[in-house]
């Protein structure tokens, strides 16, 4: 393992640590739009660390999707649970950033940032386990 590659998943860990953060704090001022918008970046940019690995990068958000879906959904490596949070994760968020009038609940907030919790730990034990790594 090259630790450029190391290093990039580290960093992409980071962000999704932070953008969880930023969902969390955004949740308690009670902005839930701005709150599902940061739980979703901390899913995907978790997804992204993984992805890492495999030399797999998209410049869209699909794409990632996609990606994440045949090198660890379909073989079995992570559990299907991944995949709903991160599609889930997706489509709220576009939602919240672009349909007009959209509402976002405390509820739907406090779901995401859940979701995110669950999805940034199951990627943090994947690299852990599979590739030795602290992230």
């Amino acid at each position: 393992m090259d630790e450029q590659t190391i290093e990039l998943a580290k960093y992409r860990i980071e962000k999704a640590r932070e953008e969880l953060q930023a969902a969390k704090y955004l949740l308690e001022k009670s902005i839930f739009k701005s709150s599902l918008s940061s739980s979703y970046y901390s899913i995907f940019h978790s997804a992204r660390a993984l992805l890492v690995f495999e030399k797999l990068d998209s410049k869209k958000h699909s794409g990632i999707i996609t990606l994440f879906n045949e090198k660890y959904i379909k073989p079995g490596l992570l559990e299907d649970k991944t995949k709903d949070i991160l599609t889930k994760a997706f489509y709220i968020r576009i939602d919240s950033d672009y349909k007009d009038f959209y509402l976002a609940s405390q509820n739907d907030a406090e779901e995401q940032i859940t979701h995110a919790e669950y999805f940034l730990k199951q990627i943090i034990n994947f690299i852990s386990q599979h590739y030795k790594i602290n992230v």
